[in-house]
């Protein structure tokens, strides 16, 4: 049984087509890098797969039930996705890598929120700081961090290391192959040829909103 399934997905927005008939099976754990020119429908299908958008025809399989029969609250504490440009909230830190917690009635795991920041090579005094304070490439490994509070089963990540230096990247890269290691599947969007091959075992690439091939490294 495929984990997601795109059944000849169209989607338009605006009266503009920007997914054609995108059929394809992503299995539980695989690690797909999704590539492709600017503007060819990438961050359009990361958000189709975690119902941020909802297919103009065909269907969107997940765990064999049309994704629409799901609540999207629940799809999305199950699927995750990393923004290219972070959606930060509230005053500090501290609020951002709580809130997993609080949308599930849970009390706060603070040795999980020190253990992340931690192998994220970030200080607990992080956690006081405010989030307009903060840089671009810190911004998207908070974000980053929030998504991996309660490991999700798919983690969506949208050129999530843009805006960090060598080492940094080098860090979240380790990060995700681990989570994918144990079990995590992952889609990743990324325009560096050599990222895109390191650790996944497919390749998906898009041109103009259709695919064009789905290669199977390993």
């Amino acid at each position: 049984m495929s984990l997601l399934e795109f059944i000849n997905v169209y989607f338009s927005n605006d009266d503009s087509s920007i997914i054609k008939n995108l059929s394809f099976k992503i299995e539980a754990g695989d690690f797909i890098s999704i590539v492709g020119p600017s503007g060819s429908g990438k961050s359009s299908l990361l958000k189709l797969c975690s119902h941020l958008h909802k297919p103009s025809s065909g269907k969107i399989l997940y765990k064999s039930i049309d994704m629409l029969d799901y609540d999207p609250i629940e799809i999305r504490k199950n699927i995750c996705y990393c923004f290219q440009t972070p959606h930060l909230f509230g005053n500090t830190v501290l609020e951002n890598l709580t809130f997993p917690y609080k949308i599930r009635n849970k009390p706060a795991n603070m040795d999980r929120v020190k253990y992340l920041l931690n192998l994220f090579n970030m200080s607990t005094d992080y956690l006081e700081k405010d989030t307009t304070n903060l840089s671009g490439g810190e911004k998207q490994r908070i974000s980053l961090i929030r998504s991996l509070i309660i490991k999700p089963e798919v983690l969506l990540l949208d050129e999530v290391t843009s805006a960090l230096d060598v080492d940094n990247t080098k860090i979240v890269e380790n990060i995700i192959n681990i989570l994918n290691e144990e079990g995590v599947t992952i889609l990743w969007i990324t325009h560096n040829p050599e990222q895109s091959r390191k650790y996944a075992n497919k390749i998906l690439t898009i041109e103009n909103g259709s695919l064009k091939s789905l290669e199977v490294l390993r």
